[in-house]
């Protein structure tokens, strides 16, 4: 099988090449319109796809290279008070060259004074994001409330927000203005707050660890909800350094002492104590204990605050002049008919021991009992222990909020109403079950505690100014002389409390709470200050401030 050559003879002798090279051309040629069919179906199959089948994804891309959204953050809803003083309200940026979101910036006003009742806003983060259960959702890089009144009406606040297409060129520079979609402005957040007493009971707490929270006795609107030491919002809003200072401050200006804070509310308690022993019949109007300046239980001993300091007794003495001197002695015994079981459910029936329906962060506080001591501590109870309850002292803890409650249903006539964040809400108020004998008793105690003779002693003559007109009319003529002063005496009712603890500067919680005018309340009022005293030395003379200037204004 020999090899044939590439060529042959021929009969003229010379070489033929013909047939191998038409041969080899058509293979080229078919070869070259094979390649351009490929090459052309490619190209077909590419236009296809970038016209038909994702011509409106690229469209878009296109746009997008030459249109530029930006988002304009919708104004947040203005809060103010209950006479339409704005508290915080957002002023709109003006957008910047190639600022792609156009930001609106939150004012807090008087922002020290309201800082715990407004509270805060920070960049949401990503557990925001997620449990975000608000109809207008959040996106990152916008801002949520984390405190306050801006946390818990975030999603009213909040509003939603709008875009803003610009055309730019090939390098990003502003062409012209396509459309705007306006954003829609967050709600308006009406607070029942009353924002010259809250400004009042600030100045006076401002500097000290202290609490004041003041109701609207019919309704439970809450009138002035203050805690010292207290922070400025606008610190958080504009991201300076005062931020960390807050996080490392040991007086703790983050905590609300009005609703977070858990002490033992002293002599105040006793109005709880009092309620229960003539309700359960263990005590009545005519009952009467020997004031004997201390007594025993087992080992130890245990003093009326009178006797302790003054080394002086006051005899026999009924429910009216125990509240009204706030005996100890009276109320030890009276603890002792009824138990502390008792105690605890009459407590409970007061809202103590656990949240209100309050939006606020709160604490439950703590309402001891013979079970929960042996379960929580391991010990047993003992009778020093129910000495302790009877006069809000050892293990019981409360927050101002929850005193204030309970001063309320005194001047509510037995009413319970859960306290109201914002102006003219729906009261929702419950009688507790206390008869007119039991009110009557301890209301009369606790005017008497408010007049001479009594523990409250900022108000045995309290006396405000008032700016009457006058009419003087004549025969020949009429003249008014207008802004006559005159004083005018408000009768108080109101309880004291000092409530001893192992603190370091060995000085008591000062309490002082109160209602006016004793016989028509208008305001309910609650006073603590940490660590501060005698509470009608330091907390009475802040509540006296407080309700004269609510009494000059509305007289």
């Amino acid at each position: 099988m020999r090899r044939l050559p590439f060529y042959h003879k021929v009969e003229s002798g010379g070489m033929n090449f013909s047939r191998q090279k038409e041969n080899f051309s058509l293979f080229l040629l078919f070869t070259y319109i094979f390649l351009l069919i490929i090459f052309f179906s490619v190209i077909l199959l590419r236009l296809f796809q970038l016209t038909i089948s994702k011509g409106s994804y690229y469209r878009r891309l296109s746009d997008n290279n030459r249109i530029r959204e930006i988002t304009i953050e919708a104004k947040r809803g203005k809060i103010i008070d209950r006479k339409g003083l704005v508290l915080a309200e957002n002023q709109p940026v003006e957008i910047e060259q190639n600022q792609e979101r156009l930001l609106s910036k939150r004012n807090y006003y008087q922002s020290q004074v309201n800082g715990h009742l407004i509270g805060y806003r920070q960049l949401a983060d990503e557990k925001d994001l997620k449990n975000d259960l608000c109809q207008n959702k959040i996106k990152p890089g916008d801002k949520v409330g984390k405190k306050g009144v801006e946390q818990i009406f975030d999603c009213e606040l909040r509003g939603k927000n709008g875009k803003k297409l610009i055309e730019v060129n090939a390098n990003g520079s502003f062409l012209k203005l396509v459309t705007v979609i306006p954003a829609v402005d967050g709600k308006t957040i009406p607070l029942a707050i009353d924002s010259d007493l809250q400004k009042k009971a600030y100045e006076l707490i401002k500097g000290k660890k202290a609490a004041v929270i003041g109701l609207k006795t019919k309704t439970g609107e809450v009138l002035v909800f203050a805690s010292s030491p207290s922070f400025n919002p606008q610190a958080f809003e504009d991201k300076n350094s005062f931020v960390e200072n807050y996080l490392a401050d040991k007086e703790k200006p983050l905590f609300d002492r009005v609703t977070e804070a858990a002490y033992p509310p002293g002599s105040i308690f006793k109005l709880v104590v009092a309620t229960a022993a003539l309700e359960e019949k263990a005590i009545d109007e005519k009952t009467v204990f020997e004031d004997t300046g201390k007594i025993k239980a087992g080992p130890l001993e245990f003093g009326n605050w009178y006797f302790l300091q003054y080394g002086k007794t006051e005899g026999l003495v009924n429910i009216t002049k125990a509240i009204q001197r706030s005996n100890d002695i009276f109320f030890y015994k009276t603890g002792e008919r009824i138990g502390p079981e008792k105690i605890k459910y009459w407590s409970e029936k007061f809202g103590l021991g656990k949240k209100s329906d309050f939006p606020f962060d709160q604490t439950e506080g703590n309402i001891p009992s013979p079970f929960w001591k042996e379960e929580v501590l391991k010990e047993q109870w003992y009778l020093g222990d129910t000495y302790n309850l009877s006069i809000g002292q050892g293990y019981i803890l409360t927050s101002p909020l929850q005193m204030a409650l309970v001063t309320s249903v005194f001047a509510n006539d037995g009413y319970f109403c859960q306290p109201q964040l914002l102006k003219s809400s729906k009261p929702k108020c419950q009688k507790i079950g206390i008869s007119k004998k039991t009110l009557d008793l301890i209301k009369n105690g606790m005017e008497e505690a408010c007049a001479n003779g009594g523990t409250g002693w900022p108000f045995f003559e309290f006396k405000i100014s008032q700016s009457q007109s006058k009419s003087v009319k004549s025969e020949k003529t009429d003249s008014t002389d207008l802004n006559n002063s005159t004083d005018s005496t408000i009768k108080v009712a109101c309880k004291t409390g000092t409530a001893e603890l192992h603190a370091t500067s060995g000085l008591p919680h000062a309490w002082f709470t109160a209602y006016a005018p004793a016989k028509n309340p208008e305001i309910t009022l609650l006073v603590m200050v940490e660590e501060g005293g005698q509470g009608s030395d330091i907390a009475g003379p802040i509540a006296k401030e407080i309700l004269k200037t609510y009494f000059e204004r509305t007289q």
